[in-house]
């Protein structure tokens, strides 16, 4: 009679685990990744490059999916897919990032755990391969939620991150960016004798570019992440929006995650992936048209330029911009990548 009930217990314990895998399996999971929002003219692209940025961004929503794919969580997702652009001189994050003003690199990352709200920043870090691996260490590993310049850099060495050369995220097309950059600065003053008024006729392309991933799991948890090397030509160790939680950054689990991408200042001022989740959370809208409120309406309406990727609880997706394209790709349970540059593709 005990074999009997021990090989009764046995089966209910192995039906239990068996149910357990299957209701996880059919629990819906997704990502979302951008590689910036900007003056992305399709004039500007041969045929090759275009190319070659749907095969960057195809490769990079593909990595956080098989991580998703796998029951692997909405965190690890993010951080595969953004390293991936961060390792891309397409991209201003990592070793495509732009110049300061004293042709350095100074760059800015952050994470955010919607399962437990717990989030990691960095800012100012100049010799971080990856700068989202270290928000996200920081986030793990520390008590804090944001750590700037050499202090981020020593704890970096504290947690066996090695530091890279500055040198390691030159490239020649943003170095003749920040030349570009400083030429109309100089034109600019010269007319109107105005640093603020110089620094406002700049393109937009100067002053945006960014990467992020936002991902729910099967497990029903969602994540967001931002990293980016800031705006051409910036000085005086200015930071913008993508390490500051609820500006560039936010997720929170049965709501929504977002990572931003644009013109930092007034992503800033206008809390702009807090805000979109507020709206959700609170006005009980659809993550497309809270994003789409924001964005398009509040944000533009403001003066400011960019876009946002989001994803709520049951796997929707919104990628609104207002600029003239943003490099984005989204891939749901069982759907091929789909890759975005512009509105109509």
């Amino acid at each position: 009679m005990k074999n009997i009930n021990k090989i009764l217990a046995i089966m209910l314990a192995i039906s239990s685990v068996s149910s357990s895998t299957a209701w996880a399996d059919d629990k819906p999971f997704a990502i979302a990744i951008h590689g910036g929002a900007g003056t992305i003219k399709p004039s500007d692209f041969t045929p090759e490059k275009e190319q070659a940025y749907r095969d960057k961004l195809t490769q990079a929503v593909d990595a956080g999916y098989a991580v998703l794919d796998k029951g692997g969580s909405s965190l690890d997702a993010v951080t595969t897919a953004i390293n991936v652009l961060e390792n891309s001189p397409f991209f201003n994050a990592g070793i495509g990032a732009v110049y300061t003003h004293n042709e350095q690199h100074e760059m800015d990352a952050s994470i955010m755990d919607g399962q437990t709200m717990n989030a990691g920043a960095v800012a100012g870090v100049k010799h971080i391969k990856n700068p989202i691996d270290l928000a996200r260490l920081v986030m793990d590993k520390s008590v804090h939620v944001m750590l700037y310049g050499e202090g981020a850099e020593e704890f970096a060495l504290t947690q066996g991150v090695t530091l890279v050369a500055n040198e390691t995220f030159d490239t020649p097309h943003r170095y003749e960016s920040l030349q570009r950059a400083k030429a109309k600065m100089e034109q600019a003053k010269l007319d109107n004798k105005d640093y603020l008024v110089a620094h406002s006729e700049l393109d937009t392309e100067y002053k945006v570019g960014t990467v992020g991933a936002v991902a729910l799991d099967k497990q029903g948890n969602i994540s967001a992440g931002t990293s980016t090397g800031g705006m051409t030509n910036k000085r005086y160790g200015r930071i913008g929006d993508s390490p500051i939680i609820g500006a560039g950054t936010y997720a929170e689990n049965g709501v929504c995650a977002v990572s931003a991408t644009g013109h930092g200042e007034y992503f800033i001022r206008y809390h702009v992936a807090g805000d979109i989740c507020a709206k959700v959370k609170y006005q009980h809208k659809s993550i497309i048209q809270a994003a789409d409120e924001v964005i398009n309406q509040r944000l533009i309406t403001a003066g400011g330029t960019g876009g946002v990727i989001a994803i709520d609880q049951r796997g929707n997706i919104a990628t609104p911009f207002n600029t003239e394209g943003m490099y984005r790709a989204t891939r749901k349970r069982g759907e091929e990548a789909q890759v975005m540059i512009w509105r109509d593709n």
